[in-house]
């Protein structure tokens, strides 16, 4: 006898369907499962014995075949699990084929046919809800994520005899209800106003925070880029329900969604080691899974010791930083992943760390510190908004100083800023830039003779009107005057070998 149930594999962030179709056929026992399965998929086979066998079901000593359709797409992970061990129950007649029509099923079964949440399941909810499946049979665990697509009918189930008893309706379960859209920060122990000693790191962060800016901190060891870059992501606003799903739909989709749990309404912060390789953070495998700067999307990117990343490690940031998205290509597949992040590095000024310390002396020769420098490339530079100088605060700064501006008075200046620039790009009119606005004409004269002084490219001076912008926005001016323009060049310390233009 034949059974076909309804599942899904992820290609991508993005589940396509799947029909697994059993057959029951006389012959040898033997238990083969085709269709592009990789490792996890064929050793099914024995978990579905065991699973059916210990759910007080038979399975029978037959010929079984399960075929995944599409056979020319590969499927890989366990949640073909239980939709494999439905269909030989159907095929068997121990379910009634009806009872299992429109529905779409996934989950990995335990020996004793209990459930295991799967990755995915965001966006296999999100297929059902494209297919009009009737509805989703999930492991309890998985649900919470399920839910948020309001339009399915999420059955969070915990076990293949709990599956079966709903489908026959010994013991129907009801839909999970859509999780609670609450959009309250939670608390966090990190606070703006721990950071002492340091107002232009400080106000960079804000200008960086009010522009969505890439922002590079140079400075000794022990100063505090690190506590500031953790520091932002409590002055950043407040994740959109949108962003919310894009969010937990990565973090599922990369096995990294706590069990049970539902929206994801906290800005990611990723600080993968140095040496993390180009695959960590791009993304890859077989079927290509979500990478640093993917788990980074819609939060802060930190990289520490941003010279001792690898060189190709580090160019592979140039294209998520320009397009907002990073392309996988591999054999069988292309995935494209989001990737607009925040990017906020750290490095020291040289090796030794203390060139240009008033208080210790550098070991390093010019040599050193020049291949020291020459480990970012100008093209990554280039597409850094902001490069700032954090020296070492003053003792007294530091010991007998009281604390900062804490990060919800600068998040409420970042929100009000943001909101300015939406406006401005509803409503753009004469007078304004790609990406500035309105710029006042003295400020474009004082803009052309800084790039003209600083040798910047096209790139470099569009990026340092854009963080004029978020300078103006946060002090609520509408057209970008020439003091915006001044501090924006102060955040270029890369670029400011010859003085600035007055």
């Amino acid at each position: 006898m034949l059974a076909t149930i309804r599942s899904a594999t992820l290609a991508g962030l993005e589940a396509v369907p799947v029909s697994v179709e059993v057959d029951v056929g006389p012959g040898l026992p033997t238990f083969t499962i085709v269709g592009l399965p990789d490792a996890a998929v064929q050793e099914a086979r024995e978990r579905v014995r065991a699973a059916i066998r210990n759910s007080g079901y038979e399975m029978p000593p037959r010929r079984i075949v399960v075929n995944l359709a599409p056979a020319d797409r590969r499927k890989e992970g366990p949640a073909l699990d239980l939709p494999i061990a439905l269909g030989v129950l159907v095929a068997t007649g121990q379910l009634p084929a009806r009872t299992v029509d429109g529905y779409l099923a996934l989950g990995e079964l335990a020996l004793d046919g209990a459930l295991r949440p799967v990755p995915g399941v965001l966006s296999v909810a999100e297929t059902a809800r494209r297919t009009r499946a009737r509805g989703l049979l999930a492991p309890a665990a998985s649900a919470g994520e399920a839910a948020v697509v309001e339009e399915v009918r999420v059955y969070a189930l915990d076990s293949l005899r709990a599956v079966v008893d709903h489908l026959i309706g010994v013991r129907p379960v009801p839909p999970a209800p859509p999780p609670v859209c609450a959009t309250g920060r939670q608390a966090s122990s990190l606070d703006l106003a721990d950071v002492r000693g340091q107002p232009v790191a400080c106000r960079a962060l804000e200008v960086a925070a009010a522009g969505g800016l890439n922002l590079l901190l140079v400075g000794p060891p022990g100063v505090g880029k690190t506590m500031l870059a953790r520091r932002l992501p409590t002055i950043l606003p407040p994740l959109t329900r949108d962003e919310a799903v894009d969010v937990t739909r990565i973090y599922s989709v990369a096995g990294r969604l706590p069990a049970g749990a539902g929206l994801v309404w906290e800005r990611p912060f990723r600080a993968p080691h140095h040496t993390a390789s180009a695959s960590a953070l791009a993304g890859g495998g077989v079927i290509p899974r979500p990478g640093e700067v993917t788990l980074a999307h819609h939060g802060v990117l930190f990289l520490d010791e941003l010279p001792e990343f690898r060189h190709d490690a580090l160019e592979v940031l140039r294209e998520p930083l320009e397009e907002g998205l990073i392309t996988v290509a591999r054999v069988h597949s292309v995935v494209r992943f989001p990737a607009r992040f925040m990017l906020v590095a750290a490095m020291n000024p040289c090796p030794c760390g203390f060139r240009g310390d008033p208080q210790r002396s550098c070991r390093c020769t010019p040599a050193q510190v020049q291949r020291y420098l020459a480990r970012i490339s100008g093209p990554l530079l280039d597409r850094i908004d902001l490069h700032v100088e954090v020296p070492r605060p003053p003792t007294d700064a530091v010991l007998a100083g009281g604390p900062g501006e804490g990060s919800a008075a600068v998040r409420a200046r970042v929100v009000a800023a943001r909101a300015r620039a939406r406006d401005r790009h509803r409503y753009a009119g004469d007078g304004a830039t790609a990406d500035s606005g309105p710029v006042a004409p003295e400020a474009l004269v004082f803009v052309r003779r800084c790039a003209d002084r600083l040798v910047l490219g096209a790139r470099a001076t569009r990026r340092l009107l854009r963080v004029a912008r978020a300078i103006a926005d946060l002090e609520g001016v509408e057209a970008v005057q020439v003091a915006h323009v001044a501090e924006a060049v102060r955040y270029r310390v890369f670029d400011r070998y010859a003085p600035t233009p007055t």
